[in-house]
């Protein structure tokens, strides 16, 4: 990862009040990481985890409770309406439900066109030269730009949506579960698309997954969350060959490997339901599901520990430290 990080986030905050003064669900708490130019940083944790909260923070798309953001050292957080609308152009965004997130009423050349228009960016024919250009890099005709978003298939809306999403050129995309609506073989395609588009545009990603095995495939770092925090992060490499923290491991136990020699590696299954977010466990709240629970997890919440590795920084917050290894892997 470069010197110089493209962006930042220290200690991010994300509450919601409940109803009545009933308490807090702290969908996101106490977050920090930094992603580099050009790098593909995933998230991925069970849903419910404060993954795509976290996601919509990081954009303001969702107002911070505190912590601070920057890009590029500008920081985000402290933006207001209309300096926060210059920076948008840098930073964007692709959903999971890609048809939701598409206006049904609208052609594609005007839907993808649109933020050229908000931002001001060339003349009426110049926008339409660039929407034509967009649309063959995505793998579409221009005379798409004549349809509406019915008219075409899961996988071909999603690259609409990425589409969309390069208009401005932005140095930064957000991918919430980009592929988890789409059948296996166009999520390949979607996650080829989107490999290229990086390495040609110097791109960088956080790409949000449920899957770890879907951002093998694309990642150089992931962070690992559950209820909120993050509890591991690595280079790809480096978690997969080594996983620290026992809810890691548990998420690649699940994982199905077609080799040989993984067909007789046992699984860890977690015990019990995830912790209501409005009432978290005191101390280390993976501590009711944890296989490898002590009694200092249900009462202090762990540091987070480092290991430097050959592939860079090795983060997991666990009272074992890296110790705590159940290993069903080689």
């Amino acid at each position: 990862m470069n010197e110089k990080p493209l962006l930042e986030i220290e200690h991010l905050k994300k509450y919601f009040t409940l109803k009545r003064g009933r308490g807090k669900v702290l969908a996101v708490d106490d977050v920090s990481f930094s992603v580099g130019k050009g790098e593909t940083f995933g998230i991925v944790g069970e849903s419910g985890c404060g993954k795509s909260t976290l996601g919509r923070v990081i954009l303001r798309l969702m107002e911070p409770t505190d912590g601070r953001i920057f890009l590029n050292r500008e920081p985000i957080h402290k933006l207001d309406a209309k300096n926060l609308r210059k920076q948008r152009r840098k930073m964007q965004m692709i959903f999971q439900d890609a048809m939701a997130s598409l206006d049904s009423r609208q052609k594609i050349g005007h839907i993808i066109a649109e933020p050229l228009v908000v931002h001001g960016v060339g003349t009426k024919q110049e926008r339409r030269e660039r929407v034509e250009s967009l649309l063959l890099k995505v793998g579409l005709e221009p005379d798409a730009m004549e349809k509406y978003p019915h008219e075409f298939s899961g996988g071909q809306r999603q690259r609409i949506c990425i589409a969309r999403a390069i208009s401005l050129n932005p140095e930064l995309i957000i991918a919430d579960e980009p592929v988890s609506a789409l059948d296996v073989s166009i999520q390949s395609q979607v996650l080829n698309l989107l490999t290229d588009l990086r390495e040609e545009l110097s791109l960088a990603y956080i790409f949000i997954s449920h899957d770890l095995a879907v951002v093998e495939h694309i990642c150089n770092r992931i962070a690992v969350m559950y209820l909120g925090r993050i509890v591991e992060t690595a280079s790809t490499d480096e978690l997969f060959a080594n996983p620290a923290h026992p809810y890691t491991q548990t998420l690649l136990s699940a994982i199905p490997r077609p080799e040989p020699g993984n067909r007789n590696k046992k699984r860890i299954i977690l015990e019990g339901d995830i912790p209501n977010p409005a009432d978290m466990p005191s101390g280390c709240r993976f501590h009711t599901r944890c296989p490898c629970v002590m009694n200092k997890c249900r009462k202090e919440m762990p540091e987070t520990h480092l290991r430097m590795t050959s592939t860079g920084p090795h983060f997991t917050t666990c009272h074992r430290e890296f110790e705590a290894v159940i290993r069903p892997f080689p």
